[in-house]
């Protein structure tokens, strides 16, 4: 999902403000997860109120790269065989394993967004369940 290891998670915090944060997603099988440091503010945020927005970073201004914008609701992941398979497949990608508790977090799309600049023109589509 983001060839720099990274996208943006805006979450909503406890006073209603957006709040905006790096993560590093990992697609796993059809799961796209969320790996969150234990006890973090956005993971807090999620547990609060699970509606967020996933955003791919963008590096460039022309719009040629294109970007990703992913809604829904997280879902914390408490399931011991999910975690582990989420744990032994995230080492296989980038050769680190979580020590101790983290979050984990899936998500319930609702929308997903994408936009690109093509030639002169825009490339936009749009996915709903």
């Amino acid at each position: 999902m983001a060839e720099d290891g990274l996208v943006l998670v805006g979450t909503l915090r406890a006073n209603g403000w957006p709040r905006i944060s790096p993560v590093e997603p990992l697609v796993v099988g059809d799961e796209l997860y969320l790996g969150m440091m234990w006890q973090s503010r956005k993971a807090h945020d999620l547990l609060a109120d699970a509606r967020c927005v996933v955003h791919t970073t963008v590096h460039d201004t022309a719009g040629t790269q294109g970007d990703v914008k992913v809604y829904g609701r997280a879902v914390d992941v408490s399931d011991p065989d999910e975690r582990q398979r989420y744990e032994v497949a995230l080492e296989a990608a980038v050769g680190w394993r979580p020590v101790g508790e983290f979050h984990l977090f899936t998500l319930d799309l609702t929308e997903v967004g994408y936009f690109r600049v093509v030639d002169e023109g825009h490339d936009t589509r749009v996915w709903r369940p």
